[in-house]
């Protein structure tokens, strides 16, 4: 059995620590095989490889792609794909772009609640200016004290229908699936449990991720519960998805599982990485 982890973050989008760090923890948390998904960009990908290597890790490239489908923002995990696929990094910098200016408006609403300096408080937290997310400025407002933890801000602050909620519209659904696939990797949908979908609703995204030619799903993930653990594990029964686990690690004290702490997959499920060489 191997310890795979195939869904966390660095600071080259909105993780607190460098992809060199997160593969040494990873490794010391006893991860086998490992994929670094930053969002929307690639770039930690060759420091992230070379880490693993020095490590024993097996690597396998990641990315997690964000998307606008019916009107919710949803997840798209690229794995085992050719980083240097140029389709791909054009549609990841277009996806990008637009970051500054959804920054902007939330730094505005926010100081209108009483929450002054938030653009420039949450470039503290950022590695990569140009994927400046409401997770750097969750970080900035713990650190004002108006809330107690990054859970807590988002709860009162981050979220549609609070003040600082700006949407953006990202790739569609094709686009995401469509650069993943033409650079040879699989499209997994991330945490599924996270998304306000209705039944109807996630069944008609899923068919539609399947016919564009997603093929896995995230079943054991740290955005879970133990009972969505069975109930994404059926769906994936149910149409005919590989699953995927990774823990979606963050920053140290933050996230809700650290890298390599999850249960295994149920054994009745196929796994995204059935077929690679481990």
């Amino acid at each position: 059995m191997f310890n795979v982890d195939l869904h966390c973050h660095s600071t080259v989008s909105d993780g607190a620590l460098a992809p060199a760090e997160v593969a040494a923890r990873a490794k010391a948390n006893g991860v086998d095989v490992w994929a670094l998904t930053d969002h929307d960009e690639i770039g930690g990908i060759a420091e992230a490889r070379e880490a693993a290597g020095d490590l024993g890790m097996r690597y396998v490239t990641g990315v997690e792609i964000s998307i606008t489908w019916a009107g919710d923002t949803i997840h798209i995990v690229g794995l085992n794909f050719d980083e240097t696929d140029a389709d791909l990094a054009r549609g990841l910098a277009s996806t990008r772009s637009g970051r500054e200016r959804r920054a902007r408006e939330m730094a505005e609403q926010l100081a209108v609640a009483g929450i002054p300096n938030a653009f420039e408080g949450a470039l503290k937290y950022v590695g990569n200016p140009d994927l400046i997310s409401r997770t750097h400025f969750a970080r900035y407002i713990v650190e004002t004290g108006r809330c107690a933890d990054t859970t807590e801000v988002f709860r009162n602050f981050l979220i549609e229908g609070k003040p600082g909620y700006v949407p953006h519209r990202w790739a569609t659904l094709k686009d995401a699936v469509t650069w993943i696939r033409n650079a040879g990797g699989i499209a997994v949908v991330a945490h599924p449990g996270r998304y306000d979908l209705s039944d109807l609703a996630l069944d008609s995204f899923l068919k539609e991720f399947k016919r564009f030619g997603g093929v896995g799903v995230e079943v054991v993930t740290g955005s879970h519960t133990p009972d969505e653990y069975g109930r994404f594990a059926d769906v994936a029964r149910q149409y005919g998805l590989l699953a995927s686990r990774g823990s979606d690690f963050h920053a140290p004290g933050e996230s809700h599982t650290d890298l390599g702490g999850l249960p295994p997959l149920p054994a009745t499920l196929v796994p995204v990485w059935h077929d690679w060489r481990l």
